[in-house]
């Protein structure tokens, strides 16, 4: 089985938004009951915060009937995941790993509310029926497939709702998306959003960086506006709506690009890069985040499932250093963006040699790219000198957002 999500915008009335933001209000009041009385009585496991959530109920009906009784048993189930991975990372601390305890904390508010098995259902393709709420209009721009499990109703920053369904299909549903069994490796990073072992370019569309100077001066608004003002919600707002804008013109690249490949190449390689360590380098953290490396991986690794092919992660060490020709490592700085071997005088790319080292890593190749016949040579001096031109194409094609 897989379990796919489908998300879906919500258009609650003001009289059905202020229903839902009370519900949010009790299930952040019933998780801090749990997370206090399971501290006292030294109960972690799920059935035993059940019964705490049972007896909230009975003592305080009035208050807590007027969220569904599931939606309140989700939130010792989201407590009852936290201590488990709590435990789980005190086990890993305690032979000798790096972690962050991280445990559960009383909170001041929440913004999701999830109904696991019951407690909702389509009216018509534009409504959709949720207890204690009533109709609320939904906008389908897709049919969900599968079985529908549970309902996650959220609110972001902006004052948007959204409806949230995980569904399980069948493995008979997933059709393969490429039509040829192709392997292409794959180099992500910053100067280039990614390089291709077939020497095409992604390039970078850098949606934080053109939007930065309208963020500060929307932060500068903000910061300006006295606290608990009108003033200082609306320019909230505003600054929100900003940063939302950014990040569904992120994911709208990343969804796009990501779709074209698994479409065009059922084998794909990337690096198994530890991005946690990357964005704490002072000057790139800004930059990494940007780009979004994690999320993309993130969807061509399910993209890929579904299409019935897989994303293979290899080891990223040298690989930019390392001369794609005679495998020579060599001294690569990062503001060295061309590679030029001092064994074979090979010249290349600095990605798209780290992408073809890339594809050659993966385990079980049947055959491996040429790098005479996939990327520049020395012999090709004024390819050579494109290459170093900021924003050059290298490539018969160029995939693009």
């Amino acid at each position: 089985m897989q379990i796919k999500a489908y998300k879906f915008r919500l258009y609650p009335s003001a009289l059905q938004q202020k229903q839902i933001i009370k519900q949010f209000v009790v299930c952040k009041e019933v998780h801090n009951i749990v997370l206090e009385q399971s501290l006292n009585a030294q109960v972690f496991n799920r059935r035993d915060l059940y019964t705490i959530v049972k007896d909230i109920k009975t003592t305080c009906p009035s208050y807590y009937y007027l969220v569904h009784s599931q939606a309140l048993q989700n939130v010792a189930d989201r407590l009852s995941k936290s201590f488990a991975s709590t435990f789980r990372r005190a086990k890993e601390r305690a032979n000798g790993a790096k972690v962050k305890l991280g445990f559960p904390r009383f909170k001041s508010h929440i913004r999701s509310m999830t109904y696991p098995q019951s407690g909702f259902r389509f009216v018509n393709e534009r409504k959709i029926s949720i207890s204690k709420l009533g109709n609320i209009p939904i906008v389908l721009h897709r049919i969900p497939k599968g079985t529908m499990k549970t309902l996650t109703i959220k609110r972001n920053a902006a004052g948007q709702w959204f409806a949230t369904f995980c569904c399980e299909l069948p493995e008979k549903h997933l059709a393969p998306l490429s039509p040829l069994d192709e392997a292409i490796g794959l180099d992500v990073g910053i100067n280039k959003f990614a390089a291709l072992s077939n020497t095409e370019i992604i390039q970078n569309p850098r949606y934080l960086m053109k939007s930065e100077q309208k963020l500060i001066r929307l932060q500068r608004n903000l910061s300006r506006k006295k606290k608990g003002s009108k003033n200082r919600l609306k320019a909230r707002f505003h600054l929100a709506l900003q940063h939302l804008k950014i990040r569904n013109q992120r994911y709208d690249f990343l969804h796009q690009t990501s779709t074209k490949l698994i479409r065009r190449y059922r084998h794909i390689v990337v690096e198994d890069l530890r991005i946690k360590n990357l964005v704490k380098h002072p000057n790139l953290a800004k930059h990494i985040h940007d780009a979004s490396w994690g999320n993309f991986v993130r969807m061509l690794s399910y993209k890929a499932v579904a299409g019935g092919g897989f994303l293979e992660q290899v080891d990223p060490r040298y690989t930019s250093s390392t001369c794609c020709n005679c495998l020579a490592r060599n001294k690569m700085p990062l503001n060295k963006r061309v590679l030029t071997c001092h064994v074979c005088d090979f010249v290349c790319d600095r990605d798209v040699n780290a992408a073809v080292n890339i594809f050659n890593r993966r385990a079980g190749r049947a055959r491996t790219h040429t790098p005479a016949d996939r990327v520049t040579s020395a012999s090709s001096p004024k390819l050579v000198s494109e290459l170093n031109e900021p924003g050059t194409i290298v490539g018969n094609t160029t995939l693009s957002s």
